[in-house]
């Protein structure tokens, strides 16, 4: 029987920085590579600057490979399950250091892949920042990475297109990474999961599922993005608003999302405004992929003197426009703190509207940044409207559901600390698993040998 091997890179100790390394006799394969943005005080409206891989390891931003030094075998493939940066964010730093390897992932995670890795210098020359091929994957196909191991992208729901579980098929069994997801039986943009697909995995066998932890804990199941649709319709239908200015922040990579404020505002007669680098960066990919469908009517404003020259020419035609950005945890330096701190030639005024389509992610910063930025709407007398939003994580009743469709026979959860690793496990033992025999808390830069722990 092959010899395999379970190795937590990051995100098993911490929020962010997701990386996993199952080794598989003499080869093995990196399951992504994200960063940890609230350590480098980064904000969607920013990328990664020069700061040296071993210096954004030791402020514990990215993964700390060279817990792999040892590993005794060949990385043969980096697999990405979707384009989120605490999934995605590091590779342009760590992926070189596995020249050899080839990145696999969907064509909209590739894509993104491609932007974040490319360097554009003078005279419009790219200079690519990483060795490694990139590999366009559609879900449903099987690769064979080695004689040894075949890769599959299984379709699952998140709040980002194309999102994917990875699976690892083996002499041994497959390996199911499922991080992150959730299961939206009605999507606002794309299919339902491959349910029937999962289904036929357990009668293969799984050997081992590495799963999120993050909302295991929550006695529900998660909400479909239509009632967030729903509920963004109701808000920004309001019958006092037709006079105001409205703005709405909210992810720049939630395509779904997106696709409905944008649709909304131009029922409304107004003209929807995607501001921001990053709203420019995640819309153009969905746009070349024909994944999202926006009013002809749109305006795009990548750079932030594109979004000054915008802001100063609608100023004093407030009601006519929607304006859509970045900046819901207050993140310094992003659209909506900007707005509210007067450095846009678009001052908010009286009653005008703003709406979270996000929740607050609580870490004592975000919670800071947040009051700031809210009492400085208050201050300019904004009416602020929260709640428009449901999370793209899998609660309990869908952690429930994966199981009893897999029945795999090793549990691994991660995406968080021990305590969320725990809400997993005493979740997993009313399916039938036991604490440390098919159920397992690992950390970062443990290990563990299917059969036994090493």
């Amino acid at each position: 029987m092959v010899d395999i091997e379970i190795r937590p890179v990051g995100g098993y100790s911490d929020f962010g920085r997701n990386m996993t390394c199952v080794r598989v006799g003499r080869e093995a394969v990196i399951l992504d590579m994200g960063i940890r943005l609230d350590r480098i005080l980064l904000d969607e409206e920013n990328v990664l600057d020069e700061m040296h891989p071993a210096d954004l390891q030791k402020l514990g931003a990215i993964p700390d490979d060279t817990v792999l030094k040892d590993l005794g075998a060949k990385v043969v493939a980096i697999v990405i399950g979707h384009a989120h940066l605490d999934h995605v964010g590091a590779v342009s730093k760590l992926a070189g250091h596995f020249p050899d390897a080839p990145i696999y992932g969907t064509p909209y995670t590739i894509r993104f892949i491609e932007n974040q890795t490319t360097e554009f210098q003078k005279g419009g020359k790219k200079r690519r920042l990483i060795p490694n091929r990139l590999v366009e994957t559609e879900t449903g196909r099987i690769v064979n990475l080695t004689k040894g191991i075949r890769l599959e992208l299984v379709h699952v729901t998140h709040s980002i297109v194309q999102s994917a579980f990875p699976v690892l098929h083996t002499d041994a069994g497959a390996i199911v990474y499922a991080a992150d997801y959730k299961f939206d039986n009605a999507p606002v943009i794309g299919k339902r999961p491959d349910y029937r697909r999962l289904s036929s995995l357990a009668n293969e066998g799984v050997a081992a599922l590495i799963v999120e932890s993050t909302n295991a804990g929550k006695e529900t199941k998660t909400p479909s993005e239509t009632i967030a649709r729903d509920m963004l319709k109701d808000f920004l239908f309001g019958v006092e608003n037709d006079r105001a200015g409205i703005v709405v922040t909210t992810f720049s990579s939630h395509i779904a999302r997106l696709q409905s404020i944008c649709e909304f505002a131009d029922e409304m007669g107004r003209t929807p405004l995607l501001l921001g680098r990053s709203m420019d960066k995640y819309t153009s990919i969905a746009r070349d992929l024909n994944l999202i469908d926006l009013p002809s009517n749109v305006e795009i404003a990548g750079h932030s003197r594109a979004t000054q020259g915008i802001l100063k020419r609608i100023a004093k035609d407030r009601d006519q426009y929607v304006l859509i950005g970045t900046g819901h945890q207050g993140e310094p330096g992003s659209f909506l703190p900007r707005l509210a701190s007067g450095e846009f030639p678009f001052e908010i005024q009286k009653h005008d509207e703003v709406i979270f389509s996000a929740n607050t992610i609580p870490h004592p910063q975000n919670v800071a940044n947040r009051y700031v930025l809210e009492t400085k709407l208050k201050m300019r007398g904004a009416r602020i409207i929260k709640g428009a939003h449901v999370s793209g994580h899998a609660s309990k009743v869908d952690h429930q559901e994966l199981l009893r469709m897999l029945e795999p026979s090793h549990i691994f959860p991660m995406h968080g600390g021990i305590d969320l690793q725990s809400e997993f496990v005493e979740l997993a033992t009313g399916e039938g698993y036991r604490l440390n025999e098919s159920a397992h808390i690992l950390r970062n830069g443990d290990r563990h040998r299917l059969g036994g722990r090493v």
